[in-house]
């Protein structure tokens, strides 16, 4: 089967390449941006790993060679699963490489944020030295932590903020704790909203976007801090900017945003009680390397005919 690598902004594709020519499939990487590039580009692919690239209804129902899509991470949302499905299209994702360093990331945003490490930095670089700038800051044990999804990394973030000696509540209608997760209190959204210190967001966008408007922001305390490293638009940005220009909540953490590149002159940037990372909390250079592995084993299983492990749609 020939493999295609529609796109891909990684600094090589040496892991790609050493699986891929082991098993003796042929591949090729193109740079592909629109529907028409993955349409004139991609004709006789079978098997795409894609990142980017755009495959939209019209892409697949252009492209009969093609049967299976695996793409680079955790989400979708740029391949149109409903199409694929019904065109006898495989897709896949990889939803296990980067769990723990997603949670890591929350942590660490969690931390910079509750001990105001970034803001007070700042000032004790600029204007003097006086902690008191960071007033108020409290004791973690004191602290609850609200958790939305509980699945791979919602679970880990948890168990890292059980560690920290936090209250740890949960809402996830889909999660069943069990002994290893008894420390989690299941709430409903209402209660998570107005009890938690800190709300960590680790659930999928399907069901969640828009989650956090002006009317959750109205619920949380107004000492309240969020963190999103789940993904853009599940943030209503401009309802942000007014709860943080308006103090409804006393901070905001956030990973990913909508319409990614964002430039630096954004309003909300302005805001010293809020923290950005460019999307990258899925990063280490092992999550990465193991990443490009997953992908590559993927097509290479589908090709030999084997099973895959990660299948996001069921074909009959």
């Amino acid at each position: 089967m020939q493999v295609i690598i529609t796109d891909n902004d990684h600094a090589d594709i040496d892991t790609e390449r050493r699986i891929l020519e082991e098993a003796g499939v042929p591949f090729r990487l193109e740079q592909c941006v629109t529907e028409d590039d993955v349409i004139e580009r991609c004709a006789d692919g079978e098997i795409f790993l894609n990142q980017y690239a755009p495959i939209t209804r019209r892409v697949v129902e252009a492209l009969p060679n093609l049967k299976l899509v695996v793409r680079y991470g955790v989400g979708v949302n740029n391949v149109d699963v409903e199409a694929c499905t019904e065109h006898g299209v495989q897709v896949e994702n990889v939803p296990d490489y980067g769990m723990n360093e997603v949670a890591d990331q929350a942590i660490a945003l969690m931390m910079a944020l509750l001990r105001k490490v970034v803001l007070m930095n700042d000032y004790t670089k600029t204007e003097g030295w006086d902690y008191t700038r960071s007033v108020p800051v409290h004791r973690l044990s004191e602290l609850t932590c609200g958790v939305i999804g509980l699945g791979r990394i919602g679970r880990e973030f948890a168990k890292r903020a059980h560690a920290l000696g936090m209250k740890v509540i949960g809402y996830d209608p889909y999660f069943t704790p069990g002994e290893e997760f008894s420390f989690v209190e299941q709430v409903d959204l209402d209660d998570l909203m107005g009890r938690s210190d800190v709300i960590s967001v680790h659930c999928p966008p399907e069901h969640a976007m828009d989650m956090f408007n002006k009317d959750a922001f109205a619920r949380m305390k107004d000492t309240a801090y969020l963190i999103n490293v789940a993904r853009g638009g599940i943030v209503n940005e401009a309802d942000l900017e007014v709860a943080l220009t308006e103090g409804q909540i006393a901070g905001a953490a956030l990973d990913c945003m909508e319409n990614e590149p964002v430039a630096p002159g954004n309003p909300l940037f302005a805001h010293e009680n809020l923290l950005v990372t460019p999307h990258m909390a899925w990063y280490s250079e092992e999550a990465a390397d193991e990443l490009n592995t997953k992908v590559a084993e993927e097509a290479v299983a589908f090709a030999c005919g084997e099973p895959i492990r990660y299948p996001v749609n069921h074909l009959d």
